[in-house]
C-alpha cells in the first residue's frame, strides 16, 4: 500500500495546476519615442545616412546644371576622380574599424608606385619583378605599422604619423625627386599603365582601375561579413578587452589588418600610375586625408566597431559628387573644401549622437 501511495503522490506532484499560466514569458519594450527609434535604426544600418547624403548631392548637382551633370562623361569623370580615394578608403576602413587610424596609406601608395617604376623603367628590370617588388614594399610598410602598434603598444595615430615622415623621406631619397614620363612607361613597362586603360560605354569612359576598386570592395566586404576574421575585426574595434576574454587574439588581428591595408595601398599605387599616366614622387601624398574623409562621411565610426565598405564607397562618391556640383555651379575651389569640411563635422557629430543613444 505504501508503494501505491508514493506513486500517487509523485503523480500529483508532477501535475500542473489548472490555473497556472503555460505560455512563454515575453518581455515587451515600452513604446519608444520616434527620435530614439530613428537612432537605433541608424545604428543598425549605418549606410542609410551616407546614402541619403549622396542622393542630396545628386539632387544638388542636377539642380545646378542638369544637362552637364547627368551626362555620361561627367559621371564617369566623378568615378575616375574617386577611384584612388575609394581604394585607399577600403584600406583605411579596415584600420578605423579596429579603432585605429593610418596616416601613411597615401605615402605607402606613392612609395610602392615609385619602386615599381624605377625598377621596371630606370633599372630595366622585368616589369613583373618591379610590380611584385612594389607590392612587397606596401606589404612591408603595413607590417611595420602593425608591429609598432601591437608590440610597442603605441597609439596608431602616433605610429603612422611617424612612419608617414619616414616613408616620405625614403620616397624622396629613392626617387631622387625624379618623375617617370608616360613615354618611358609605354616603352618599357606598359603593364604598369594597364589600370588606366578606358572602357567606352556610350559617352562614359570607365578605367579598369575603377573596376578593380569594385572587386577589392567586394572581396573585403565578404571577408568582413562572412568570415571569422571579419568578426574579429569588428570585435576588436568595439571592445578589445571583451574580445580578448572571448578568445580573440587582438594583436594578431591588428597585425593582419595593417598588412592587408599595406597590400591594398600598394594596389592603389599601381592604379595611380594608370590614372595619372606617369609616376611622380609628389602625386597623391595627401590622399590619406581624402581616404579618412570618405570613411568618416561613409558612416564608419572613428571609435571602431561599426561601419562598412559599402558606406566608404558611398562616402567617396559623396566627395566626388559635391565637388562636381560646386564646380558646375561656377564657385571657387575653396567652397569644395568648405563643403567637405562641413560634411566631416556633421558625420562625426552624428556618429557620436548614435553611439550615445545606443549605449
Amino acid at each position: 500500500m505504501s508503494q501505491i501511495e508514493d506513486e500517487r503522490k509523485a503523480a500529483d506532484f508532477e501535475q500542473v495546476l489548472p490555473a497556472a499560466p503555460t505560455g512563454t514569458l515575453a518581455f515587451e519594450e515600452p513604446d519608444q519615442p520616434l527620435l530614439r527609434r530613428i537612432q537605433r535604426f541608424l545604428h543598425v544600418y549605418p549606410t542609410i545616412v551616407p546614402f541619403v547624403v549622396l542622393l542630396m548631392g545628386v539632387a544638388l548637382g542636377a539642380s545646378v546644371n542638369w544637362t552637364r551633370f547627368a551626362t555620361g562623361s561627367n559621371l564617369s569623370t566623378i568615378l575616375l576622380q574617386v577611384t584612388i580615394i575609394g581604394i585607399l578608403g577600403i584600406a583605411q576602413t579596415l584600420i578605423i574599424l579596429t579603432a585605429g587610424i593610418d596616416l601613411s596609406v597615401g605615402i605607402v601608395m606613392v612609395l610602392s608606385s615609385i619602386v615599381m617604376g624605377r625598377l621596371a623603367v630606370t633599372l630595366g628590370w622585368p616589369v613583373e619583378i618591379g610590380f611584385l617588388a612594389g607590392m612587397l614594399v606596401g606589404t612591408a610598410c603595413g607590417f611595420i605599422n602593425g608591429t609598432l602598434v601591437t608590440r610597442l603598444r603605441m597609439p596608431p595615430f602616433i605610429v603612422t604619423l611617424g612612419t608617414l615622415s619616414i616613408f616620405t623621406a625614403l620616397n624622396t631619397w629613392y626617387s631622387q625627386s625624379e618623375s617617370i614620363r608616360n613615354v618611358d612607361l609605354q616603352d618599357k613597362a606598359s603593364f604598369l599603365l594597364a589600370m588606366g586603360e578606358p572602357i567606352e560605354i556610350g559617352t562614359a569612359r570607365i578605367i579598369y582601375g575603377s573596376l578593380l576598386m569594385l572587386v577589392i570592395a567586394a572581396v573585403v566586404w565578404y571577408v568582413l561579413n562572412w568570415t571569422a576574421f571579419g568578426k574579429h575585426v569588428y570585435a576588436v574595434g568595439d571592445d578589445r578587452e571583451a574580445a580578448r576574454l572571448a578568445g580573440i587574439n587582438g594583436d594578431r588581428t591588428l597585425l593582419k589588418v595593417y598588412v592587408i591595408a599595406g597590400v591594398i595601398s600598394a594596389i592603389a599605387g599601381w592604379v595611380l600610375i594608370g590614372r595619372v599616366g606617369a609616376i611622380s614622387p609628389t602625386s597623391g601624398q595627401d590622399a590619406n586625408l581624402d581616404s579618412i574623409t570618405a570613411v568618416v562621411i561613409g558612416g564608419t565610426s572613428l571609435f571602431g566597431g561599426r561601419g562598412s565598405i559599402i558606406g566608404t564607397l558611398i562616402g567617396a562618391l559623396i566627395v566626388g559628387v559635391f565637388r562636381s556640383s560646386v564646380s558646375l555651379a561656377g564657385l571657387d575651389v575653396l567652397w569644395q573644401q568648405f563643403a567637405v569640411g562641413v560634411l566631416i563635422i556633421v558625420a562625426v557629430a552624428l556618429d557620436q549622437w548614435i553611439r550615445k543613444i545606443s549605449a
